[in-house]
């Protein structure tokens, strides 16, 4: 839910935040402000959490484990195919997927457990 706030002479979105939704399904991508998120995020609060909508409407909870991200396979990086995590183009030699099927147009990633 939002509303239009004039603050310092700029106009800008107010976002109406709930209290914790604890049964629900996190929805991936979703969009917070001016961003797209592909998992949990944690903006100046203790734990990661979600949205409970395409769009966030207030309606959101705290991630569990089975709400993280998961990896896409098949995923296109570069001119190759990946069916499984690799280290390619990794500066740290860590084991990583994309979260979403093409990486090159997108650029959405993690380090594999």
């Amino acid at each position: 839910m939002e509303s239009t706030v004039k603050a310092k002479g700029k106009i800008r979105k107010a976002i109406t935040h709930l209290p914790e939704v604890k049964e629900g399904k996190c929805f991936f991508p979703f969009h917070y402000r001016d961003g797209i998120f592909y998992d949990c995020v944690q903006f100046k609060v203790k734990h990661k959490w979600c949205s409970l909508n395409e769009t966030y409407e207030g309606y959101w909870k705290y991630c569990s484990e089975e709400d993280f991200a998961k990896c896409v396979f098949p995923f296109w990086y570069r001119h190759l195919i990946y069916w499984e995590c690799t280290k390619d183009g990794d500066s740290f030699g860590k084991a990583w997927c994309s979260l979403t099927q093409n990486y090159n147009k997108d650029k959405v990633w993690k380090y594999c457990d």
